[in-house]
């Protein structure tokens, strides 16, 4: 079982820069592959970001390349978003998940979710 929290949310304008983090429980956190969902109101939720136990396979979606940075620190059992040069149309709620094994679609664990709000 794991628990994950999210943290690092809030209202931010255009250009700049939140980092999300997620706080995970359990003694096997560094074998989970771990992503940042969001979903948007009306919107299906999709994937951001995702990476693998290792760090050696990294996974952004288009509309965030470039802009982007997943992260994790085994050591501390979190796993970190940061996000710069914010645009309106990423205001969301961003979810952690966790997956047994490095996954862009099947998670087995989530996050309650944190609101990122991005204000033109």
């Amino acid at each position: 079982q794991v628990q994950l929290v999210e943290s690092g949310g809030g209202l931010v304008q255009a250009g700049g820069s939140l980092r999300l983090s997620c706080a995970a429980s359990g003694r096997t956190f560094s074998r989970y592959g771990m992503g940042w969902f969001r979903q948007a109101p009306g919107k299906e939720r999709e994937i951001v970001a995702a990476i693998s136990w290792s760090r050696l396979t990294i996974y952004y979606a288009d509309f965030v390349k470039g802009r982007f940075t997943i992260s994790r620190d085994n050591a501390k059992n979190t796993v970190y978003l940061q996000m710069n040069s914010l645009k309106p149309e990423d205001t969301a709620v961003y979810y952690c998940a966790a997956s047994k094994k490095y996954s862009t679609a099947d998670y087995d664990y989530w996050g309650q979710g944190t609101q990122v709000t991005v204000s033109s």
